[in-house]
């Protein structure tokens, strides 16, 4: 009898392996779905945004990618089943990493996740070699995109001692507030945001309008637009102007104002300009203007009023203004301030959608 039960063991584990052969998928697999600003190129699908991810239905038991990083400094979280397995961090040049391995057999979802923004560098995604099979792409019941600065990245989320560094690093954008909510909603999700970026003036010498419209940031190639059509848009920016508006010893303040600072009415009329351009992409969506959690929104300060201006001044009804609670602590929203964030925004998505 147990000689029985060692040939059916036996048997079961050959019947297994044999159903779980490698499988090699290229990128351009039309099970593969890509979450995300995600260019196709002649061979690879090009991350560079926050949260440009690679996703896949898999029935089997193991997994690997072929991926090519332009600098050796992204992370990537490995999310399998809706939590995230462990965290990679690519080297420089092209190698296969791999990503899960000895899963349950059975039916599973897996997520390569660009946790880094784009200034971290492009990774080439050539494909999957899977110990399984591939089966349908996911399916979402809703439609985000954003556009933000270094609180949309997740930047310093992870920087538990306090010194609020920018690296790599500590740079969480899963944690994000905005992608803690596109979760929530089961959205497909993107995410156009840059730390340091603003609307009249940036960190460095370009701003929101500048890049909006791009397939990559730091190339002229703009994006097709009708790839992807939200039912909702969140716009959280002017953190970054509140503080160099008033900086007449920064370099771009000087190029761009001189010795004055702009105006109100200036600052409010390019707002306004760059609500109107995603506006003209996106006839349909409803947008909401926010702004926080950061010193922007402290007591006193001019900033939610330029934006409660500039909506009201555009007269659509289906244009929000929002402002995050000040979260009243030193440095950029940590992890839990970003999870704060997230159950703000979600209960007024809530309230204006009914999602």
């Amino acid at each position: 009898m147990k000689e029985l039960k060692f040939i059916l063991l036996a048997f079961f584990v050959l019947a297994a392996d044999k159903a779980f052969s490698q499988n090699t998928i290229a990128f351009n697999n039309s099970k593969i779905f890509y979450m995300g600003r995600i260019p196709m190129r002649d061979s690879a699908a090009e991350l560079s945004w926050t949260g440009a991810s690679v996703i896949i239905n898999f029935i089997g038991t193991a997994a690997r990618a072929t991926l090519n990083d332009e600098l050796g400094l992204n992370y990537y979280n490995i999310v399998v089943d809706g939590k995230v397995a462990r965290v990679i961090k690519l080297s420089k040049g092209k190698k296969e990493y791999e990503l899960v391995s000895d899963l349950r057999a059975g039916t599973h979802k897996l997520e390569l996740f660009k946790r880094t923004e784009y200034d971290w560098g492009r990774t080439w995604f050539y494909g999957f070699n899977l110990n399984g099979k591939l089966l349908a792409s996911p399916v979402y019941k809703h439609k985000i995109e954003y556009y933000g600065d270094s609180i949309t990245c997740g930047m310093a989320d992870e920087d538990t001692t306090g010194k609020d560094r920018g690296d790599n690093d500590y740079e969480n954008g899963y944690a994000s507030y905005a992608n803690v909510t596109a979760r929530y909603f089961n959205a497909d999700m993107r995410c156009i945001s840059k730390s340091g970026i603003g609307v009249v003036i940036s960190w460095f010498d370009y701003v929101m309008a500048d890049i909006y419209d791009r397939a990559y940031a730091h190339d002229t190639a703009r994006w097709d637009f009708s790839k992807y059509t939200p039912e909702l848009v969140v716009i959280n920016l002017f953190q970054n102007d509140s503080w160099l508006t008033k900086n007449k010893e920064q370099e771009q303040f000087k190029k761009l104002f001189g010795t004055t600072p702009p105006t109100p009415e200036f600052i409010i009329s390019h707002y306004q300009q760059l609500v109107n351009n995603i506006r003209a992409k996106y006839p349909k969506a409803k947008i909401i203007c926010a702004l926080g959690a950061m010193d922007a929104t402290k007591p006193g300060s001019p900033w939610p009023g330029y934006i409660q201006q500039a909506v009201a001044g555009l007269h659509d009804k289906n244009i929000y203004t929002h402002i995050f609670p000040y979260k009243n602590t030193p440095g950029h929203p940590s992890v839990k301030e970003q999870q704060a964030m997230a159950n703000n925004l979600i209960g007024f998505i809530k309230q204006k959608t009914g999602w």
